[in-house]
C-alpha cells in the first residue's frame, strides 16, 4: 500500500509537506513543491486514509439525506441535485430513505448522526412523532430542512412557494373557461398538501368560484389513479383537476384513459413538481415546475458554509414554481420533448 511517506520519497520533501499539500495548510506550500507532490501523488496512485484523515480533521467530508420516497421521481432528482453539487464540493452522500414511514425516517437520521456526518438535510416524511429531532439539536449538527417545514431548532429552511404554485395553476385553468375545478391533494395535514389546497382555494374565490371535488390521497401514481377512478364517475364530475403532484396526475391520465374521458377536451390537468418524465405523456403534463436544482445548491451551500463557520445563522428560504404550460391544461402541447416545452406565467 502507498504511503505518504512514499510520496514524500519521490517529490523530494518532508511528510509534513505533503500533509500541508492535502490538506490546504495550516502552512503554505511554494508552487514548485505542490506540483511536485501532485505529480507524485498522481504517478504513485496514493489515496489519503479517510477515517485518519477524519479523526485528524474532525470531518468525515459526508453529507446525510433522508427523503420521504426515493421511488418519486421528484426526490429522485432532488437527490440528484444534491449529490451532483455535494460532490462539486468534494463531499459524498449518504441517503436514508424513509419510505413515508415516521419511525423509519428516526432511524435513519439517528444511523446518519452516528456516522458523524458533516450535515444533515432531511425532507420530513408526512408527520407523527419525531423524536429524533431532540437528539438531532443536542448534538450541534448543522442541519437543514427541505421542501417540507417542520419545526427544528437552529435549522435552515429551504422551501417553495407551494401555495403560490398551486394559485397559478388553478388560475391558468380558470383562464381556459374551467367552471368546475377540483382538487386531488396529498395527505391532509402535510405542509405542501395544506398550501397546495389553499392556494387552489385562494384561486376559485378571487374569481367567484365555487370549489368542486377535493380528495386527499397520498403522493403517488396508484393513489392518484384510484382518485381520478372516483372523481370522474361522478355525475356531476368536475371539468378540470388541480393535481397536487406530477405522480398523482400520472395515475389520474390513466383513469381518464380508461373511462373514455378526453384529456384536455372534457378534463384539463395541472399538476405541480416538474419531473422530467411529464414532458413525454400523452397529452403532455402541464406543471409547476420546482427549482430542483437551486434547492439543492441552496441545500448543501449552506451546509458547506455552516462546516466552515459553526457561528453562521440559520436563515429561511423560499424559492418560486414556474408555471409550464402543455397539452393537458389545453395549450399547445409541442413536440419533442421537454426540450421545447413552452413556459409561461399565469
Amino acid at each position: 500500500m502507498v504511503t505518504r511517506r512514499d510520496v514524500a520519497q519521490l517529490a523530494g520533501t518532508s511528510e509534513a509537506v505533503v500533509s500541508y499539500v492535502l490538506n490546504g495548510g495550516p502552512r503554505g506550500v511554494a508552487p514548485a513543491t505542490r506540483e511536485r507532490v501532485l505529480a507524485a501523488i498522481t504517478q504513485l496512485g496514493y489515496r489519503p486514509n479517510a477515517v485518519a484523515r477524519s479523526l485528524r480533521t474532525n470531518r468525515t467530508m459526508t453529507f446525510g439525506l433522508v427523503v420521504p420516497d426515493n421511488s418519486n421521481p421528484f426526490f429522485a432528482e432532488l437527490a440528484r441535485s444534491i449529490e451532483d453539487v455535494g460532490f462539486e464540493h468534494g463531499y459524498t452522500m449518504l441517503l436514508g430513505n424513509a419510505m413515508d414511514d415516521d419511525e423509519r425516517e428516526a432511524t435513519y437520521v439517528r444511523a446518519l448522526i452516528d456516522r458523524q456526518v458533516d450535515g444533515l438535510i432531511v425532507v420530513p416524511a408526512h408527520g407523527g412523532t419525531r423524536g429524533w429531532i431532540t437528539e438531532l439539536a443536542q448534538k450541534g449538527m448543522p442541519r437543514l430542512v427541505l421542501d417540507r417545514e417542520i419545526e427544528l431548532p437552529e435549522a435552515t429552511q429551504v422551501l417553495v412557494d407551494h401555495e403560490g404554485g398551486a394559485y397559478q395553476a388553478t388560475t391558468h385553468l380558470i383562464g381556459h373557461g374551467r367552471r368546475r375545478i377540483g382538487c386531488v391533494a396529498g395527505l391532509a395535514g402535510l405542509h405542501p398538501t395544506v398550501d397546495r389546497v389553499a392556494g387552489w382555494r385562494r384561486s376559485l374565490a378571487e374569481a367567484g368560484q365555487e370549489p368542486a371535488a377535493l380528495v386527499h390521497v397520498p403522493f403517488g401514481r396508484a393513489h392518484g389513479y384510484r382518485a381520478g377512478l372516483a372523481l370522474l364517475a361522478e355525475r356531476d364530475r368536475p371539468d378540470a383537476l388541480f393535481v397536487a403532484s406530477d405522480e398523482q396526475a400520472l395515475g389520474v391520465l390513466r383513469a381518464a384513459a380508461e373511462m373514455g374521458i378526453r384529456v384536455p377536451d372534457d378534463l384539463a390537468i395541472f399538476s405541480f413538481d416538474g419531473i422530467e418524465g411529464g414532458a413525454y405523456t400523452v397529452p403532455a403534463l402541464s406543471t409547476m415546475r420546482q427549482p430542483v436544482e437551486e434547492l439543492g445548491r441552496l441545500a448543501v451551500e449552506w451546509l458547506v458554509a455552516k462546516v466552515a463557520d459553526p457561528d453562521r445563522p440559520a436563515t429561511r428560504v423560499v424559492c418560486t414554481t414556474r408555471l409550464v404550460a402543455r397539452g393537458s391544461c389545453g395549450c399547445p402541447d409541442p413536440a419533442g420533448g421537454d426540450s421545447t416545452i413552452t413556459e409561461a406565467t399565469a
